[in-house]
């Protein structure tokens, strides 16, 4: 049976990982971000290879082009390798935001930018970028200038590579996201938001959403800093917990909302895509306050039901639709 060109692709990507992982004594995870950029170079980028690896890489890259392959075969080749590397070596800073999540993230996206053509979009919290890869690849009507932030270096170099193999042009910064941001203010923040807590205690202090006592959540922070580098009238989007709204520190979180943005709604996934009912996510999405835009009429509130429940799906998409129509 002929392969798709995903699982053609998986295969090029973990052949060639496990040969870089071998002959540099290194993790899967950085050998596939080695392997990533020579894919799109088109040749071997290490000098420390034995020749005999070598030979088997070049072969393998030179039958590699872009221009082959849909974009988002790209994506999902590279995301199936990466899931195969976070599974050999779990780390609690490595998680990847699944596809269906960035399904739904770009057509919220979509619908409330649909008449902006000109788009810059930033993720402080890129991970191995795969929720701004599946936004860039739905989005294709819209010219959009992104931003990626990330401070862990196996992360941001496996974005990298991605970016550079779905030709994606974006701009990195490996750095502690909630540091200063030199970036300019974007019209669209989206992020699968780090939870626990910020270990800074010093550099957690100069944001409004810090805890009054010990260690301030990471989460919080992380939206105070998107607000912040939000243009006025910008929308944010952002993968919270269900119980965002119930910590000992909601309450100062909701005050700073209320002050800052309008609360365009949650959208919360379906349970079935997480182990526990504690686990589950939402997707929040604000707009950021700007002088004559007012806030929604009522939220847009919906609980997404189980994805191969067709019929469930196609209401609810259904009542989102209507909502747009209503409020947009």
């Amino acid at each position: 049976m002929k392969s798709t060109p995903v699982e053609q692709l998986f295969y090029e990507f973990d052949e060639t990982a496990q040969i870089l992982q071998s002959e540099l004594s290194c993790t899967y995870l950085d050998a596939l971000g080695e392997t990533g950029e020579n894919f799109f170079q088109g040749k071997v980028l290490q000098e420390e290879i034995s020749e005999v690896s070598k030979k088997r890489l070049v072969k393998h890259y030179a039958d590699f082009s872009p221009e082959k392959y849909e974009k988002e075969a790209i994506r999902k080749a590279y995301q199936l390798a990466i899931l195969k590397g976070m599974q050999q070596s779990v780390q609690p800073n490595h998680h990847m935001t699944p596809d269906a999540v960035g399904m739904f993230v770009s057509y919220l996206v979509g619908k409330f930018t649909k008449d902006q053509k000109e788009i810059v979009m930033l993720d402080p919290a890129i991970g191995t970028g795969n929720l701004l890869f599946a936004i860039l690849n739905q989005l294709t009507d819209k010219n959009i200038a992104s931003y990626g932030v990330e401070i862990d270096e196996t992360l941001i170099r496996l974005a990298y590579a991605g970016a550079n193999l779905q030709e994606h042009p974006l701009e990195f910064f490996n750095q502690d996201s909630l540091e200063p941001l030199f970036i300019d203010p974007s019209d669209v923040v989206v992020s699968d938001l780090p939870i626990g807590y910020y270990p800074n205690d010093v550099r957690a202090a100069e944001y409004d959403l810090k805890a009054d006592k010990g260690h301030s959540y990471a989460h919080h922070l992380f939206i105070e800093q998107g607000v912040k580098h939000a243009k006025d009238g910008g929308h944010l989007f952002f993968i919270v917990p269900n119980n965002l709204f119930v910590s000992e520190e909601a309450p100062k979180l909701n005050d700073f909302l209320k002050k800052h943005t309008h609360i365009q709604g949650m959208v919360q996934l379906p349970l079935s895509m997480f182990k526990s009912e504690a686990a589950a996510k939402s997707i929040l999405i604000l707009q950021k306050k700007k002088e004559g835009i007012e806030a929604p009429k009522k939220a847009l509130l919906v609980q997404l039901p189980k994805l191969s429940d067709f019929e469930a799906t196609r209401s609810v998409m259904q009542q989102m639709d209507d909502w747009f129509k209503e409020e947009k």
